[in-house]
């Protein structure tokens, strides 16, 4: 697999965006803490977390109560060596209420293409069954090419 590394361009961009999606969408702790430094700074929601060990951990025990977990993003704006990326997932509970989250995600990638930095701002509602918008099977990537993700409700 192409690592993709600073400087980006709009396609390379748009890539490290879909490449993430994807990788968030196998619900591999492993695979996605990967693509992080080792030194990795996080900020998710009101969680600081260092390391691809702590990023790893996390992630095993967010896909252990986010339920059937389908992640959309979308690029927002990019410079150099830096990504911004708006961002909706749909996952349930063990008791089967579905909820959809939205957010915006800033990254930053050293010279390797690994991300250093991301801070995540997140907000989530509860929705039925019906309102889902995301159905492709999961675990696994988006079927669509489209790199637009549904507006705000």
């Amino acid at each position: 697999m192409t690592v993709l590394r600073p400087p980006f361009t709009l396609e390379t961009a748009k890539a490290k965006v879909r490449t993430a999606e994807d990788a968030w969408n196998s619900r591999d702790p492993r695979q996605v803490s990967q693509a992080y430094s080792e030194s990795s700074e996080w900020r998710n929601r009101d969680r600081f977390l260092s390391g691809r060990d702590q990023i790893g951990d996390f992630l095993a025990l967010k896909w252990q109560r986010e339920l059937d977990y389908r992640l959309a993003k979308s690029l927002w704006s990019f410079n150099d060596n830096r990504i911004a990326v708006r961002f909706q997932y749909e996952y349930h509970d063990t008791d089967g209420q579905w909820f959809r989250a939205y957010g915006n995600e800033l990254w930053e990638f050293d010279e390797d293409g690994l991300m250093r930095r991301r801070e995540a701002s997140i907000n989530e509602i509860q929705i039925d069954d019906s309102e889902r918008k995301f159905h492709w099977p999961a675990p696994g990537p988006r079927l669509s090419n489209d790199d637009a993700i549904p507006a705000v409700k």
